[in-house]
């Protein structure tokens, strides 16, 4: 089962640096394949529960933390998320909190099956015209911004010790290139961040050291239908 380079060993005390300064890992992790037959660009729309696979995957992400010093699991609203976060947070005995700021993007294509005819239809193509704010959805710094927000109170949540904060494809790929101080357009289907992989945030004191990654259902990913690239991102 791949796993991240670099993490320090699971302990269970408080971590700190000689100086004092707590290092914290906070664990993201997008959530497992949803159930989705008619290929629905869902977005936020409730009722899209993980699959019989996503929730095989939400247990593979559940099994490669179950070692390490968790202290606070938190989700996304939306049930994929809450399922995903439900085997991490029994294994550490804890209960799922809930952030809105980790909900998946906003898209005005919410609620359509995405496909070659409905890009090519000239009524959509105001949504294309612009790819760096994105112009079909919310736009990426407002994305990055209320994740960091998230990464913050997470990283403060878990100080000295671990966090694990259940979250979408696109709002991890934004934080993850803000944290890495990357510009925030990029083509939807170069994002590193599989289905139930865990992009882990290494801090000394407030400050962001290292972003590591690994995909524990990598193993799985074969079989998904909703695998990174496809199925969650509109791209002119």
């Amino acid at each position: 089962m791949p796993g991240a380079v670099g993490l320090p060993p699971p302990e269970g005390t408080p971590r700190a640096l000689h100086d004092g300064s707590p290092v914290t890992l906070v664990h993201v992790v997008r959530h497992g394949e949803v159930h989705n037959p008619e290929r629905i660009l869902y977005g936020r729309l409730p009722g899209y529960h993980l699959s019989d696979l996503g929730l095989e995957m939400a247990h593979a992400a559940a099994e490669h933390l179950a070692d390490r010093d968790i202290s606070h699991v938190v989700s996304s609203p939306l049930e994929r998320a809450r399922e995903t976060a439900a085997p991490i947070a029994v294994a550490h005995g804890l209960e799922v909190a809930t952030d809105t700021r980790l909900t998946e993007s906003g898209n005005v294509f919410e609620g359509e099956t995405v496909d070659r005819r409905m890009i090519a239809d000239p009524r959509h193509w105001p949504a294309f015209v612009n790819p760096f704010r994105p112009s079909w959805g919310e736009p990426y710094a407002e994305i990055a911004a209320r994740m960091r927000g998230a990464l913050d109170q997470a990283r403060d949540e878990a100080t000295g010790r671990e966090a694990v904060m259940v979250s979408h494809q696109l709002p991890i790929w934004m934080l993850r290139r803000s944290v890495q101080g990357q510009r925030l357009w990029h083509h939807p289907r170069r994002r590193e961040c599989s289905l139930a992989s865990v992009t882990t945030v290494l801090f000394h004191g407030a400050l962001p050291v290292r972003v590591m990654y690994a995909e524990p259902a990598a193993h799985l990913l074969a079989a998904a239908v909703d695998v990174t690239g496809r199925a969650s991102e509109v791209a002119p």
